[in-house]
């Protein structure tokens, strides 16, 4: 069994991977990070997550907590990202970073540590959206720019960041396929004509919605709609297991979860 550090153990994502390595056949939690002074430290990180003891207790010592392990996976707050990814980098550890909004920081960071060590880093780790996000390229690049493109999003009430990052991902994914940027085709003003070739963006923000994307392609006499629809937040932490299975002994490198899947 192979030992996994899970930053941000106290979150919903950290708490669901912990329920997760307790019945996985090649993974086990190894150590478990929460923020400096949290209620949470000193718990065990299975009463913790609701799944009885498991004798991992949760600390706020990032050194303690990467002390037994052979792989990390980050899903904690875009501020503190960075310093964990080069901590494991200085370690030898591959990484998995599934933290959202990291920014060009977060970006550098990663890169760093690439350098060094193996990191998985992608902005949904669902499996789904992975093949959503292949799917939606294959179909802009055989439609072609006659069909106008929109990448709409549902979250839940709390969610603060607007597109989301998924759905930026998609964009850039249909915008590559036609050989554009995304950053000058995108379009989130609805006011006026629509722009021949803009990508647009439109977001939901209402009630417990887990996830919700979509990508239409609309022609003049058809539309074709790609959709995923997240049920359950325990599917991002079983696609980071997934991920943190698979990158532990890789060479050093930034990879994506499309590697993970061998698209």
């Amino acid at each position: 069994m192979r030992g996994v550090t899970v930053l941000g153990a106290n979150g919903r994502m950290g708490q669901a991977l912990v329920r997760l390595l307790a019945d996985h056949p090649r993974l086990r939690l190894a150590g478990a990070l929460t923020e400096p002074g949290h209620a949470a430290v000193g718990r065990d990180a299975g009463e913790l997550a609701g799944i009885g003891a498991n004798g991992v207790r949760v600390t706020d010592r990032l050194p303690e907590a990467l002390a037994n392990t052979e792989v990390v996976i980050d899903f904690t707050a875009a501020a503190a990202t960075p310093g964990h990814v080069l901590a494991c980098a200085e370690r030898g550890l591959p990484v998995v970073v599934g933290t959202t909004g990291i920014g060009g920081a977060g970006e550098a960071a990663l890169k760093a540590a690439a350098v060094r060590v193996a990191v998985v880093y992608s902005r949904n780790m669902s499996l789904g959206i992975t093949v959503l996000t292949e799917l939606a390229a294959q179909a802009a690049r055989l439609l072609g720019p006659g069909f106008d493109i929109e990448v709409v999003e549902a979250h839940h009430r709390h969610k603060v960041d607007a597109p989301s990052g998924t759905a930026l991902q998609l964009g850039e994914a249909v915008a590559a396929a036609r050989h554009q940027s995304l950053a000058d085709v995108r379009v989130d003003d609805r006011s006026g004509a629509r722009p021949a070739g803009g990508i647009g963006f439109a977001s939901i923000r209402a009630g417990a919605i887990v996830g919700d994307h979509s990508v239409l392609l609309v022609g003049e006499e058809e539309t074709l709609e790609l959709r995923h629809h997240a049920a359950d937040r325990a599917l991002f932490a079983r696609g980071a297991l997934r991920a943190a299975d698979w990158v532990i002994g890789r060479p050093a490198g930034l990879y994506g979860m499309r590697d993970v899947l061998g698209l």
